[in-house]
């Protein structure tokens, strides 16, 4: 847990500098709120051994605060904790025992909850982008758009409107290689959810009868663009919501890339990463009874 913390730290500190000082505010506060309410439930209601030191809570509270805008009112961090923590993890159990990734479901229960606040974005504070007009590059693209509404270098470095962990791909992805290092995840499950959606937007692009550059340009917009690369490495890795077996990630991968793909491209919202690792989650439980490596000994 300290490890995807201190990956996830490169992501905030590229974030802070794009929108200030508020991203420092909403993800001390969404830690805070999630130790605090893991704490009072594991005192109060389950009086068991009291567990917030292992970092789960605080990881819950990054990746919460990371879906969020960083311009979001206090008293609905707090909701989104108490919804990811009280409801998504300590209802099962707590650590190890949620079907589904808490912050996601705090996120999208916020989205659902107070849809205006949710996609209201700040501006980032050393620059703006006439072509978006405060919306996310996914929203602009929903919106008509074209793919390159932003180069690669505003994508990787991240200086334009979205949720605080949507900004920063570079970064995110020094996170990737950093949790690789130290073996806390494996290279399936991102790999996969990622090449998914590129294939199926480049497929979608030569349908749409797109050639030479901007036949490129949709599959790489898509991998860096929103909370993609947040997704795929920091939630659907999740050893608890993810399946236990190589075969049953690389399933289990390939349905939140198509899934976000179906939603980015057809659905009501821009994004669909969040909708997509939840649904696989609840998919988790049959792909693990279904695929599972052979005996030792059996042919």
């Amino acid at each position: 847990m300290r490890d995807v913390v201190i990956a996830l730290m490169p992501a905030l500190v590229v974030s802070t500098v794009v929108f200030g000082a508020d991203v420092l505010r909403v993800t001390a506060l969404s830690v805070a709120a999630c130790v605090a309410f893991e704490y009072l439930i594991q005192k109060f209601l389950v009086r068991g051994a009291v567990t917030v030191t292992n970092w789960s809570a605080a990881v819950t509270g990054v990746l919460l605060a990371f879906n969020l805008p960083a311009s979001i009112p206090w008293w609905i961090v707090v909701i989104g904790a108490f919804v990811a923590i009280a409801i998504a993890k300590m209802t099962f159990g707590g650590l190890g025992k949620n079907p589904f990734n808490p912050a996601l479901v705090g996120r999208v229960f916020l989205l659902i909850a107070y849809p205006v606040q949710m996609t209201t974005f700040p501006m980032p504070v050393n620059g703006a982008f006439d072509a978006l007009s405060g919306a996310t590059p996914l929203a602009a693209v929903k919106h008509g758009a074209a793919a390159d509404v932003l180069g690669v270098q505003e994508l990787l470095l991240g200086n334009m409107p979205g949720s605080m962990g949507e900004v920063a791909a570079l970064a995110l992805l020094c996170g990737f290689v950093y949790l690789l290092w130290r073996r806390v995840i494996s290279w399936q499950i991102p790999v996969t959810v990622l090449a998914t959606m590129a294939l199926f937007a480049f497929v979608v692009a030569l349908c749409s009868g797109e050639s030479g550059a901007a036949l490129w340009q949709l599959p790489l917009f898509h991998v860096l663009a929103g909370g993609a690369i947040l997704g795929a490495v920091f939630m659907a890795t999740d050893y608890s919501t993810s399946p236990m077996t190589v075969r049953g990630g690389v399933i289990f991968a390939v349905g939140i890339g198509a899934i976000t793909m179906c939603i980015r491209l057809w659905g009501a919202y821009p994004e669909g990463m969040s909708f997509a690792i939840l649904i696989m989650n609840a998919c988790v439980p049959l792909i693990n009874k279904y695929v599972k490596p052979k005996r030792f000994g059996v042919k």
